[in-house]
Parts: structure tokens; sequence; C-alpha cells
């Protein structure tokens, strides 16, 4: 995610990591040969073969390979996921969280919720729990766990063939022998440099030669690798219960982490039905608290019972409407959602019909109301993946904040998360730490089903930004018509605070046009411009399946990804 326009370079090198700058002749031959393959493009991708999509090209690649070797939607997001933990190690790793739905053609829906819990023995945390460092690393990570349970379901339910280790080569590759430095990952470390040397681990790592590597540089990170190749041969569980575990935990104990080698056992992702809302005819599908998918559904939910084509898609109307709805859907989400095995989490009544229509009603087209002014950072990367037979993905994975706790554990090249971090000491509060609790979670990927079956796959970067992004990116999609491209191109929305802008003002792009920020001012919003095709708006995906199983696919114009179409 590039957040200064001086330092936003062309598309190519963007998504190829920079190549350009490094010199093709410097790369292995195999990133060489599939950096030659395609020049990337801001075109809308186009199949009825089967379809995937990521913030890194070299990721989405290698989920196309697996559907060109007759693999599965399933198959191809696990390879695109692992890619992923390599090539953009910024926002994503096998020592964070993941988020999936699983949808087909027959009407078959599952989400699993891998949400990794507290220690059974957190630290004693005086005033705060921090967000980086050891401390901060005081939660398991569940993103391998949701792979494997997902590769069991496609082998059982799905009649998968190919083998788990085959999901990993590119992966490994890339860990191995390198891959070109992409701008994204360029930034954040700059915009992190006067905290690296605080991060146990993280410079032997990401700073070789003790330097933050140049966009198109080389970069290895042969010890992740190996950890790769370990759990490519030996399974899954070897994350949690084999030699990487206890190597793992051992890293972890060193720094000053609370998380044991039980915790690492201990941990398991949720296999759940999704939570549903009717819309426009069809269903919006998402994921069970304690992430906030019950957020974007109620969203969704409270514009359901508005007529938005009678504004115009891009007014100011357009814009107040969808800016209030998502006020009262963050009232909720911030008054009740957690673990819902440790609280009563009402999601029944936040998404029935007697709720949503007196949220509706709340709603006036000539006043804003008051902003309840929380933020939330964090950063993740959403994938996606159909397959000919309509078999579909929609997956979101996450080490929360930019980098994590910034913890390199030991020997194993793995960066750990800080969603920990998320928790509350308040003893009040229903988000409070607690002994294997699972925290707060920004993520929800999701679905929109016609007749059933899955038609739009979708997700987003950018916590608090999330169900903002979507409820943009679905209207325009569902209530206006527009394709996937043209619907994550247009001017978005993102209200509360940024990293950049502490001011609890309603953040909007450049090109909404005069007219619209004059007539959103005078109904109260304080609103604050940002450049057109701002990183701060999100960095969503989405791919649009027809009843004929033709696809189409794109990755936002903002961000380092692309689709592919088999």
């Amino acid at each position: 995610m590039d957040t200064s326009s001086s330092s936003r370079l062309s598309r190519r090198s963007i998504l190829l990591g920079g190549a350009a700058f490094a010199g093709v002749a410097a790369l292995p031959p195999s990133v060489r040969a599939q950096a030659a393959a395609a020049v990337p493009s801001n075109k809308l991708a186009r199949s009825s073969a089967g379809m995937v999509t990521s913030p890194h090209e070299l990721a989405s690649r290698a989920g196309l390979e697996v559907l060109q070797a007759g693999g599965n939607a399933i198959e191809a997001a696990i390879a695109i996921g692992a890619a992923l933990c390599v090539t953009y190690p910024h926002f994503t790793g096998i020592g964070g969280d993941a988020f999936w739905v699983i949808g087909d053609r027959k009407g078959t829906l599952r989400t699993l919720s891998g949400a990794g819990q507290a220690a059974a023995n957190p630290l004693s945390y005086s005033g705060s729990i921090p967000v980086r460092g050891p401390g901060s690393a005081l939660t398991t990570a569940a993103t391998i766990d949701t792979w494997d349970q997902a590769f069991e379901f496609s082998r059982k339910s799905w009649g998968g063939k190919l083998a788990w280790s085959a999901l990993f080569k590119r992966a490994i590759e890339h860990a191995a022998n390198g891959f070109p430095v992409t701008p994204s990952q360029r930034f954040w470390q700059e915009f992190r440099a006067k905290e690296l040397g605080d991060w146990p681990g993280f410079a032997p790592v990401f700073m070789p030669g003790g330097r933050i590597p140049e966009v198109g540089q080389l970069f290895r990170q042969p010890q992740l690798a190996r950890t790769l190749d370990r759990i490519a041969t030996q399974g899954a569980r070897e994350f949690y219960e084999g030699e990487t575990a206890w190597r793992l935990a051992a890293g972890l104990k060193q720094v000053g982490s609370p998380l044991t080698a039980q915790d690492m056992a201990r941990c398991r992702a949720r296999d759940e039905m999704p939570l549903r809302v009717g819309y426009r005819g069809g269903e919006l599908v998402g994921l069970r608290p304690p992430t906030q998918g019950a957020t974007t559904l109620e969203i969704m939910g409270i514009l359901e019972r508005f007529n938005l084509r009678q504004y115009a898609e891009g007014s100011a109307d357009y814009y107040h409407l969808l800016v209030e709805a998502v006020k009262l859907a963050f009232i909720d989400r911030n008054r009740y959602i957690a673990d819902p095995e440790y609280v009563d989490v009402p999601v029944m009544k936040m998404l029935s019909k007697d709720n949503l229509d007196a949220l509706a009603k709340r709603i006036r087209m000539d006043a804003a109301m008051p902003w309840p002014q929380v933020f939330k950072p964090a950063d993740t990367v959403y994938i996606a993946a159909a397959d000919r037979e309509g078999r579909c993905v929609s997956v979101l994975q996450t080490v929360y904040f930019d980098w994590g706790s910034g913890v390199v554990v030991g020997d194993t090249g793995v960066l750990w998360h800080n969603r920990g971090a998320s928790f509350t000491l308040d003893p009040k509060h229903h988000n409070v730490l607690q002994p294997g609790k699972r925290p707060f979670h920004t993520l929800n990927p999701g679905m929109y089903l016609q007749g059933g079956r899955p038609s739009i796959l979708y997700g987003t970067q950018g916590a608090d930004g999330q169900p903002q992004t979507l409820s943009a990116v679905l209207t325009r999609m569902i209530d206006y018509g527009m394709d996937p491209l043209t619907a994550l191109a247009r001017p978005r929305f993102l209200l509360g605070r940024t990293f950049s802008d502490s001011r609890d003002s309603l953040k909007l792009e450049r090109d909404a046009g005069e007219d619209v920020f004059k007539a959103l001012a005078a109904r109260g919003h304080e609103v604050s411009p940002i450049d057109a095709q701002s990183p701060l708006a999100g960095h969503p995906g989405a791919i649009r399946i027809e009843a004929d199983g033709s696809m189409s696919g794109a990755h936002d114009p903002r961000s380092d990804g692309i689709a592919l179409g088999v």
C-alpha cells in the first residue's frame, strides 16, 4: 500500500516488484519467466474456465497455475495465500490469521474463522497492551489451520486431486531464490524505520546488510523457505505440533512472548455456517463474530431499505446515505462484537428486520449524524478464486498492523502478528483479554448469492475501512450494474482517523467532485479531501460470476494486484 503520490511508480514496476529497476537478468529463471509472461494492466479480466485475484502478480500467477493444472478454487487459493506470505510480508504471513468463505453452485456454504486464541497464561500488562514487540505476540496464528481445513474439504467434497506439497511450490521457490522487492514493501519499511531496531529478529531477515532493501532488489528469505518446506512435506499440523511448533515456541519464549507449545497445539479455526442478509433479491453472506462480518451485513441491510437508484451514483446523496449507514452499524459493532464463546453477541438481533428497519428510519437525507469516533488500523490481503465448476472462495489473510508485532521468531523466518493488541484490559469490556479468548477481528470477506449460487466474491484490506469500502463496491456492482473494475476504480470514502490524519473526518477522494464536497459539507459532514485513487480508500478485489458461468474480475487499481483468468 503506497500512501504518497510521489512514490507511486508504474503499474508494471509495482506488480512485478520493480523488476524493471533491478534488471530482469538478475532474477532467477523461474521468476524471470513469470515476469515475462504478461504485462499487468488495469483491464478487466474475463474467463469462463476459472479466475483468481490477489494483491501481487506472482501470487495470482501461482493460483492461476493451479487452476490450469486442473486444481479447484480452494487449491488455487492456498497456493496464492502461501505465495503472498512470502511476497507481501508486510501485510500477511504464516504467523497471522485468515478467514474464508467457501461456496459452490449447489448451494454449499461454509466459513472458516481463523482467529488465533490468546495464550493460556497472558502476561500481566500494565496500562495497555503494547502494539509491537513480544508483548503484542500474545495470540496463536490460525492461517495455516484454515488452509488445512479447506484442503480437507476440497478433497472430500470437491474431489481435489493436487498434493498438499504442490500448493507450496511457488511460495518456497520465491522465498529461497528471491523475488523483487515491491514499492509497497519498501514504503512500509521506510515508514517504520525509526521502530525497526526495537523489533526482535527483524533486521537480520528484512534488512540484509543492515539496510532497507531497494525497490526491485532481489529479496530472499531462506529461513522461511525451510519452514515452508517442512510444512509442505510434513503437513499443516507441523506448524502447531511438530518440530516447527517447538522452534516457534522456543523463539517466542526467548523474546518474552507468553505463547507456549501447548497454546500452539490448541489452535484451531472454527468451521461455521455464514451469516446472511437479504439484498436486492439475493443474499449477502459473511463471517460470524469475532469478525466484523455482521457490520458489513448490517450496513447493507440498512441500505436495502432505500431505493439507491433514485440517487445518482457518485452524488452527494449517494455518499451521504452510505456514510450514515456506516455510522449506525459501527455503533452496534463497538457495543457488541467480541468472541461469542465468551460473551453474548446478538447477531441475529443486529441483522433482524425490526432492527434494520429502525436503523434505516434514523437516517435523515438532509443532515449528518454525529460520528462515534472510532478507528482501528490494520493491514491485510484479499484473495479470491473461482474454478470452471463455479466453486468459489473469498479469503482474507492478515498480520494486523503492517509488519505485525515486528517479531521474527527464532530461526524460522516467521513474522508473528499482533492481533492480540486489539484486546482491551478493561474488565467490564466485552473484548477484554482473557486466556484462550479470540480478539475482535476487522476481517470480513464475503459472497453475494443469486438464486443460491455465488454471484460476486468480494473483500478488501483496510480495518475500519473494510465495511465502508465494501458498501461502495457492492452497491456499485449490484445496484448500479457496474463491472468489477469500474466499481473498484470509482471514488471512495473513509470515515474516521487514519495513520496520517488524526481528524475524525470524512475522507473523500478528490475526483468525487467539488459539488459533492460542498453538498456534503452543507449537511454537516466534516469533509477532508484525499488524492484520487488513494490507498487510504482500501484495496478490494472482486470477481463476478454470471449464471452461464462466465466470469469477470479485477483487483483495485490503487493496489499492487491483478486478476487473471484461465
